[in-house]
């Protein structure tokens, strides 16, 4: 039996045993990958004239790291020169950021100092060349940045101590819920777009996305398309559910492997179709619920968290059988009988105001600890989504990421725009409010 030391959720060494049975252990080799500072997060206010143009430079940003990455990833380019190079880029592009801005309104301060990047370490393992083939038929240039999640980023779940709090409900608490059936993106829907942050941008993600319930969202769509738009969702709900696909690192050739998004961004292997995906909205322990607006738009977690840190992430990686053990910088390793798990439980408090902000999160949060929201923010229905993926004992799989942020697991991210109709929305607050489960 195979045991391996790793770091477990809040930095606790435990010993996974078992979690790839048959290979021999070996420290994962240390490689380099580019940390630049997230500009988009730093955003506080973006007139809606200058929008369409900063989104368009943000979405060149994330291109500018991508490509500096598959440079240094292939050994193309010195770092020296490489992070050089990046940071005049960056530069020119954060001066048009501030630019359209400021003809809109007031220049944002602070944006000077965000062209710096620098070479952060990290543990990972060399893609198979059988992976590396069948993502680009062996050239060199495609197959740089295709990298495979270290052991360490392993961790077999029966070593995680349950650590699941839930607050406790008070009078007055909403504690009923509504259930939304949307299938397993059983139509096939995919794209690396991603239409909150980088509308109007194809590959905006530079990830593959799996996507339920609205049948057309892609990085063109617009409020008027969605709701114009048929859906999976068997009760009408037009909302978009979207998340980063799971992929095993099998050596298999995928239909996107020389794509954009696919393997041309370092993301290879078969897509695996979940197994099942649970769509609930639940209530605040705290208080009765108001209904979202429209079109709002949540962001849960972090696809840049490896670089970014962690003040965003919000990935929950558990097993069946084990769900009172989440992880949140580690892939389980369940046991045999039992299915990999990722929750996304999304911001719960809204501002009362916007159905979007200039960084994506600032119109939302999440709740106290005790579950209420914070001063100037109310409760709204909060969506919790869990998916469950039938992963074959002993394989090695990884999330879609951008290329610079190594597939980790504390990238993983949920997206969600509410398309519901008031009407909908209505019964769901109504069920929510009265304490009834509704399916």
């Amino acid at each position: 039996m195979v045991s391996a030391l790793v770091l477990g959720s809040g930095g606790v060494v435990v010993i996974a045993q078992g979690a790839f049975a048959g290979q021999e252990e070996r420290a994962a080799p240390a490689t380099a990958t580019i940390d630049c500072p997230d500009v988009g997060d730093r955003l506080r206010s973006v007139p809606d004239q200058a929008r369409q143009e900063v989104d368009r430079n943000l979405a060149e940003l994330d291109n500018q790291v991508a490509d500096a990455y598959t440079r240094l990833s292939s050994g193309r380019a010195d770092r020296d020169s490489l992070l050089g190079g990046l940071k005049d880029e960056r530069g020119r592009t954060i001066d048009a950021i501030g630019d359209a801005i400021a003809g809109a309104g007031a220049r944002p301060q602070g944006l000077e100092g965000l062209s710096n990047c620098r070479m952060q370490k990290a543990e990972t393992e060399a893609v198979p060349a059988a992976d590396r083939q069948a993502a680009d038929g062996g050239g060199a240039a495609a197959a740089a940045g295709q990298r495979s999640p270290a052991r360490s980023d392993f961790v077999a779940i029966g070593t995680v101590r349950p650590n699941v709090r839930k607050p406790a409900a008070r009078q007055g608490a909403s504690t009923g819920s509504f259930s939304v059936n949307c299938g397993r993106n059983e139509n096939g829907h995919f794209n690396p777009d991603n239409v909150i942050v980088a509308p109007g941008v194809s590959n905006g993600a530079h990830h593959m996305h799996d996507y339920v319930g609205n049948k057309t969202t892609d990085a063109f769509s617009t409020n008027n398309s969605l709701a114009a738009s048929g859906t999976t969702c068997t009760n009408g709900d037009q909302s978009t559910y979207y998340w980063p696909v799971l992929r095993l690192r099998d050596g298999r050739t995928e239909r996107d492997a020389q794509a954009p998004g696919g393997g041309q961004d370092g993301n290879v292997g078969t897509i695996l179709r979940p197994k099942q995906v649970t769509i609930e909205f639940k209530g605040s322990p705290v208080s009765k619920v108001t209904p979202m607006p429209r079109f709002l738009r949540i962001i849960t977690g972090d696809a840049k968290a490896f670089t970014n840190g962690t003040a965003n992430a919000n990935a929950s990686w558990s097993c069946t059988g084990f769900e009172s053990r989440q992880l949140k910088d580690k892939y389980p390793v369940c046991p045999k009988g039992s299915d990999v798990v990722r929750t996304f439980s999304f911001q719960s408090c809204w501002d009362g105001r916007n159905i979007d902000s200039a960084n994506h999160r600032t119109h939302v949060a999440f709740a106290n600890r005790d579950g209420s929201c914070k001063p100037g923010f109310r409760a709204v229905p909060q969506l919790v989504q869990r998916i469950v993926y039938s992963v074959p004992p002993g394989s090695r799989f990884a999330v879609d990421s951008f290329p610079e942020q190594l597939h980790k697991p504390v990238t993983d991210h949920g997206d969600f725009i509410n398309v519901m109709s008031d009407r909908l929305m209505g019964r769901a607050v109504s069920c929510i409010n009265g304490g009834r489960s509704c399916r």
